[in-house]
């Protein structure tokens, strides 16, 4: 399923399914054609919300997923979407790597620590045989400069990769997917808290609160001190946002020129 792109809150998301993810990756990843791709959850879609020069490099990026099911929701109630399901980060990244297992497509890693990055590694060798990893970079964990970002497109490039997995977080993932995709012929895919969960160091919230949207209470119990704010002062003013959006009362915010964005990923 790819039925193009609806506002949400300001923000483009794709009416897309798992299968119309995989077959655009791919197809980039074939071709050696940019693709810059984020799973966004409600936090991600308020980091729009809240910065207009962030709105704007979201819808920037060539497909945006429901990751969240209040994002899911919010496609079916303002725009008759009709999704039965999210797509979600973790189990997105886990079939488009299935594809490129079974292709040979070579794959790299951007993001997070080197002992994130060894165990998933690890993880993906055992449910993953085919797959090739062409390279491992842990975040820097700041900012980087244009000559930076340059030397780390070049690393990629070298490595022979096809595609890239980039695990920094919301919402410094996305900036770095939608720099890089300027330097990069090849799909960029900002997957999140992925990396941590299938290195086994997030464990999977029951199926039960990942159905009715809960999934950030599990979230919330597991990290409290780091996500309070997230979830308690982000959830409801999505929500209310939402349903003044579908009231017509309140009008998202305007994407501003492309020229007033800076290029600097992080």
């Amino acid at each position: 399923m790819r039925m193009g792109k609806r506002n949400v809150l300001g923000v483009d998301v794709d009416i897309v399914d798992y299968d119309g993810v995989r077959d655009r990756v791919l197809d980039a990843a074939r071709s050696s054609q940019p693709l810059a791709v984020s799973a966004l959850a409600v936090h991600g879609v308020m980091t729009g919300v809240h910065d207009t020069a962030h709105l704007a490099r979201l819808n920037e990026l060539d497909v945006v997923t429901p990751d969240g099911q209040p994002v899911r929701w919010a496609l079916n109630l303002l725009h008759h979407a009709g999704l039965r399901e999210r797509v979600y980060g973790p189990e997105m990244i886990w079939r488009v790597l299935q594809a490129a297992a079974a292709e040979g497509l070579p794959v790299y890693l951007y993001g997070s620590t080197e002992l994130v990055l060894a165990r998933l590694q690890e993880r993906f060798q055992a449910g993953l045989p085919g797959l090739r990893v062409a390279g491992a970079e842990p975040s820097k964990f700041r900012d980087v400069d244009g000559l930076e970002a340059n030397e780390i497109a070049d690393r990629i490039r070298a490595s022979g990769a096809r595609l890239v997995l980039v695990g920094l977080g919301c919402p410094r993932q996305e900036v770095f997917v939608w720099h890089m995709r300027q330097l990069l012929y090849l799909p960029l895919l900002a997957v999140g808290a992925a990396f941590d969960y299938h290195a086994g160091l997030l464990r999977t919230p029951p199926s039960w609160m990942q159905k009715w949207g809960m999934e950030w209470l599990w979230r919330l119990a597991l990290e409290p001190r780091r996500l309070w704010r997230r979830y308690v002062l982000l959830n409801p003013a999505f929500v209310v946002r939402l349903l003044a959006q579908w009231a017509r009362i309140w009008h998202p915010p305007v994407t501003p020129p492309a020229d007033q964005i800076q290029r600097i990923p992080a």
